[in-house]
């Protein structure tokens, strides 16, 4: 069946001259059972707004028509939109935006395209774009969920905890604004060309408020960032790249105040203990 589907696409390509762009991340599914599966996944329904994010030949997009009340999806691609009018034909909820997405303003075009739909994202993300993307998605505050596909490996370090290899500050970033979950995997011979790693439906579902209280947002995430800079040196080492103006000594103090051990590194931290940790480093910084 995927050989019958895959025949499809590529004649349908053909007919319109379209070329892979690798440096895009293009990967088109060609499992049909997948794109239903994302939709459902998404938990769109007829009060929803959907944007999707690269909808590259509509195989998600007519899914989420289906069964959202709007889909508008946003495409880079200049070749892209002439098979979208094709593929996209019978769906009257369907509109296409064509620009970048990293230049878009999403509250402002939510605003726009869902007046009286509850906004959320949808979409088969391109590898090389999905860290700016979701935090576009996230900056935006609009979304009630984003539902994505993505690199495993990148999925899983949003959902990893503190003290194992795959946690960092971007699983920081994402599990203070959302609830982050894995829903299922897809594995490259669902697409085409064949990407050479394996990739997961991530859903987020944004928080109405953080999980910690901090005073100071931006703040809280310099003092993340800072302790994520050095990743093999302690704590105290990785926050003198932000903080070194407070000296070593205060820092390690701060530390200790914080009823951290002076050689914990900012891997093992969590939530609640980098907001205790940035709420003394800014009393201290005054």
């Amino acid at each position: 069946m995927a050989q019958d589907v895959q025949r499809e696409i590529e004649a349908l390509l053909a007919r319109h001259g379209f070329h892979f762009s690798k440096s895009r991340g293009q990967n088109f599914l060609i499992n049909r059972d997948i794109p239903r599966m994302i939709a459902q996944a998404s938990e769109a329904d007829a009060g929803c707004g959907v944007l999707e994010i690269g909808p590259g030949i509509g195989a998600l997009s007519s899914e989420l028509c289906r069964i959202a009340g709007k889909v508008v999806a946003v495409e880079l691609d200049s070749a892209l939109p002439a098979i979208l009018s094709e593929t996209m034909a019978d769906f009257g909820n369907f509109s296409l935006v064509s620009a970048d997405v990293l230049k878009l303003d999403l509250a402002a075009l939510v605003r726009e395209r869902f007046d009286g739909l509850r906004p959320i994202v949808c979409a088969n993300l391109p590898y090389n774009i999905t860290t700016p993307v979701l935090t576009a998605i996230v900056a935006a505050k609009c979304f009630e969920s984003a539902t994505v596909l993505i690199q495993r490996e990148v999925a899983q370090r949003i959902c990893a905890g503190p003290g194992t290899p795959e946690y960092g500050a971007f699983s920081v970033f994402m599990q203070y604004h959302a609830q982050n979950a894995l829903c299922f995997d897809v594995g490259p011979e669902n697409f085409i060309p064949r990407p050479k790693v394996t990739s997961t439906v991530l859903r987020s579902v944004m928080r109405c408020e953080p999980p910690v209280s901090v005073a100071d947002e931006a703040f809280f995430f310099r003092v993340v960032y800072s302790a994520f800079a050095l990743r093999r040196k302690t704590l105290v080492n990785s926050l003198m790249t932000s903080f070194g103006a407070l000296g070593k000594d205060t820092l390690a103090g701060i530390v200790a105040s914080c009823g951290l051990e002076a050689n914990v590194r900012g891997e093992r931290l969590g939530l609640e203990e980098f907001a205790l940790l940035a709420a003394a480093l800014r009393e201290a910084e005054g």
